[in-house]
């Protein structure tokens, strides 16, 4: 069966060699007679299945020995409120916000600490991204806060602020959820990086919390102690009862990078299916997108047709072709294209022969 290009968000598409492998041994794992739905998570065959998705998750992301990888729930959201409740210290924290998943950070951690706003594009429409030496940073501030890549607004960091260059020594914290995995992280200028796996890594239920040591072991009273980054580090992510299968899913995304040659190579296809659908929509003279073009993400692409009274036939004719899932946040309308690690050039080419073919019978 020749499968359709998923174009979701997220929950996206995975990698068709994971969903086949996980379908091989839903009912026996290597031979142990258990689905990993079934294992223990305290066993050896769970621990053999974490250990080695931490090592390929290391390596992929080339993470360095002084920080900890966490497997945690409650996704991004969840996030929002267990940085500042790890990080904060009730104290002082500056966010920048160019979209929606910033926006919603900022909002949450209020009720946990002191939060300023650094820097804005809202004047925009969250289209650009404000120049980090506009940014005013607070002195004594416990961690700053950017979203890497705005899901819903279609904005991206091409590269990450240098907070000790704007004569800040307070760590940057990155939401890098949905595009983690297709670009390198320079952690050298990270202090902390968490991402929802259901866009890039896996499905969804899975968080990954990267963490530097020293960062550990500042919780507030009030964490409990399931979020508490210190206890879930001692712990090897087992404190409480993980998200194993999803686990387990990722570690078969990672094992699919490696062989497909690492975050380089992700990272080239990204370039190359993004450019090769932005192209297309700046030559249209009929579809826009309206984010600055220097910070335009490679992974979720939104563009708007000339009239909204298009959008329904447009959607009714992509599900006809087997594209799916175009329709854009209904904070912004248009659509979208996510273009993630799983989605093979072939789609973004299917998309784009879509989209001409649709233009030149309706414009």
């Amino acid at each position: 069966m020749k499968r359709p290009y998923n174009f979701s968000a997220g929950p996206a598409a995975l990698p068709q060699p994971v969903l086949e492998q996980a379908a091989a041994e839903m009912l026996d794992w290597h031979g142990s007679g258990m689905s990993v739905m079934e294992m223990s998570h305290r066993g050896r065959e769970f621990g053999e299945i974490l250990d080695q998705a931490e090592a390929d998750l290391r390596e992929l992301l080339a993470v360095p020995a002084h920080f900890k990888v966490l497997f945690m729930q409650g996704g991004g959201l969840g996030e929002n409120a267990i940085v500042p409740l790890n990080l904060s210290r009730g104290g002082l924290v500056d966010f920048v916000v160019t979209g929606s998943w910033s926006g919603k950070s900022y909002k949450e951690a209020a009720r946990y600490c002191n939060p300023a706003l650094a820097a804005s594009s809202e004047a925009s429409g969250y289209t650009s991204l404000p120049p980090p030496a506009t940014w005013r940073l607070r002195g004594g501030a416990s961690y700053v806060h950017v979203c890497t890549n705005e899901t819903i607004h279609g904005v991206e960091f091409q590269q990450l602020p240098d907070l000790r260059a704007l004569g800040c020594d307070a760590p940057l914290v990155i939401d890098c959820s949905s595009h983690i995995a297709s670009r390198p992280i320079d952690w050298s200028r990270v202090g902390l990086a968490f991402a929802g796996a259901q866009k890039n890594i896996g499905p969804a239920g899975v968080t990954l919390v990267i963490v530097r040591d020293d960062l550990l072991g500042h919780a507030l009273p009030v964490c409990p102690s399931a979020f508490d980054y210190r206890i879930v580090a001692d712990n090897r992510s087992m404190y409480n009862t993980p998200p194993t299968y999803g686990i387990y899913l990722a570690g078969l995304v990672f094992q699919w990078l490696k062989r497909e040659g690492g975050v380089a190579e992700m990272e080239r296809r990204a370039i190359e299916r993004s450019t090769l659908v932005y192209d297309f929509i700046d030559g249209s003279g009929w579809y826009v997108n309206r984010v600055d073009r220097s910070c335009r993400s490679r992974m979720n692409l939104p563009f708007f047709l000339p009239d909204d009274r298009l959008n329904e036939p447009f959607l009714a004719g992509a599900r006809e072709r087997g594209l799916l899932q175009l329709k854009g946040h209904k904070s912004v309308g248009g659509m979208r294209a996510s273009l993630y690690n799983a989605m093979p050039l072939d789609g973004a080419r299917a998309l784009v022969d879509y989209m001409r073919e649709f233009a030149a019978s309706h414009g």
